[in-house]
């Protein structure tokens, strides 16, 4: 049996009524949960105002690194306190159980279900674009909720199913790349560096572009939301993170590449379905139908994996506080549903009412500030608890935290100049949670003393 960083064991993954998440499907949730909705549409907005081919792959490798080093410091803490919940619960321990309900307020409010939303919308878009006669919003809404019914059974059909759909996933992928490399018409776009990129890459464009990147990395961290129901938590959350991640950058840098490759950059200059506009540059239009109906399946896999994880958060926030208590409650087969219909009804708020720009800017802003100060834990906890042992270490510490807290604050800073509705709407956000924190404490208090007599 394990323990937090408090000293309190930490259960495994009981046998019987649940199956415990191998590392493979682990990692596979990081693939599925990252390679979503943002790669197929936010380059349509960078190239909007960044007309350099260096200059937007450099996002890309950047977004990378700044995955890859948060994904280090993740794996140290996950390893450090095996329970799911992820930022909500690494916060509440690390600071103070006000900082985590925050962060857990964000991601039951809007951390999951929004990205949940912005997927759905794309494979409608992608979908309507193949079957001009279906609305794209009616088909966001079937699939969500298929999707929901799917995972509310048990978790044996969820690994199938997320095995499955993150497969075909990463095969489209491969195949996009690899023809696009070989049957394309190459464009007349450079890569290679000049004195021209230096401009670029210091304006607000590019860090405003660096949120979309980003938000496009940002199921990195998918493993430490399910860390309680992985096998062996403290070895193979850390190796599911650091390896799902490495896959998705990949993939990531070589697919927008095959982008820019094979499609003018103002054709995709502004647009949602870069994918398809791309595929039918290297398809024609048939291919290109063909292969929209194939991201839209892709997508699927992103859906699944954030309707999957999503809900852990809300599911150990009702086990702290006691005023949620119904939304921790599971099923024999251990799936929280209450926490699952939960949010499946704000998904459904946001695909009939969001727009998707304001949407991913929004969204981006307020989970950044939550995994800045989830990384900048793992020197507090250097600090505050230097004698605890540690199953895994950040590789490259202190460097890779300060380069991805480095990267975060300058996103931060370039967002909010230039976003300010979007980004204090996102801090309001957080400052609304707090009442509800204060309420909340207030009855675990009570329900607490009441116990005691």
């Amino acid at each position: 049996m394990s323990s937090d960083i408090q000293g309190r064991p930490t259960e495994p993954p009981q046998p019987g009524n649940t199956r415990a998440i191998s590392l493979f499907t682990a990692s596979s949730l990081v693939v599925a949960n990252t390679i979503g909705t943002g790669v197929f549409t936010s380059l349509g907005f960078q190239a909007a105002d960044i007309r350099s081919g260096f200059s937007l792959l450099l996002l890309w490798v950047i977004g990378g690194v700044f995955a890859f080093c948060g994904a280090l410091a993740y794996g140290e803490l996950s390893a450090l306190m095996p329970r799911s919940g992820g930022e909500y619960h690494f916060l509440s321990k690390i600071y103070h159980p006000a900082i985590g309900f925050l962060s857990g307020w964000i991601s039951v409010t809007v951390g999951f279900a929004a990205p949940i939303a912005l997927s759905a919308m794309a494979l409608g878009e992608y979908f309507s674009q193949v079957f001009p006669g279906l609305h794209p919003v009616a088909i966001a809404l079937f699939v969500t909720i298929g999707i929901s019914i799917v995972h509310s059974r048990n978790r044996s059909i969820g690994s199938y199913f997320q095995n499955s759909t993150t497969l075909l996933k990463v095969t489209l992928i491969v195949v996009f790349i690899i023809c696009g490399l070989s049957i394309a018409t190459p464009q007349t776009l450079s890569f290679l560096p000049s004195n021209e990129n230096v401009g670029a890459i210091l304006s607000a464009p590019f860090a405003v572009s660096l949120i979309f990147v980003t938000y496009s990395y940002s199921g990195w961290n998918a493993a430490v939301y399910l860390a309680s129901e992985v096998e062996h938590p403290q070895r193979n959350v850390p190796r599911a993170l650091l390896l799902g991640t490495g896959v998705v950058m990949v993939l990531y840098v070589l697919l927008n590449f095959v982008f820019l490759y094979t499609t003018p950059i103002d054709a995709l200059a502004g647009q949602l379905e870069v994918g398809y506009i791309a595929a039918n540059s290297i398809f024609g239009e048939v291919g290109a139908k063909l292969m929209g109906l194939l991201i839209s399946f892709g997508l699927v896999s992103s859906i699944s994996a954030m309707v999957w994880a999503g809900p852990r958060v809300t599911q150990v926030i009702g086990e702290d506080f006691p005023i949620f208590q119904r939304l921790s409650r599971t099923n024999r087969h251990g799936v929280p549903y209450y926490a699952l219909w939960l949010q499946l009804a704000i998904v459904v708020g946001l695909v009939l009412t969001s727009t998707f720009e304001a949407v991913l800017t929004y969204l981006g802003f307020t989970l950044t500030i939550s995994s800045l100060l989830t990384v900048a834990g793992v020197f507090v906890l250097r600090v505050t608890q230097p004698n605890t042992p540690r199953p895994y270490k950040t590789w490259g510490y202190p460097l890779t935290p300060i380069v991805f807290i480095g990267i975060s604050l300058w996103i931060l800073v370039f967002v909010f100049s230039s976003k300010p509705v979007e980004s204090i709407a996102g801090l309001a956000t957080i400052a609304l949670g707090f009442p509800v924190y204060l309420f909340a404490a207030k009855r675990s208090l009570v329900s607490s003393k009441s116990q005691s007599r």
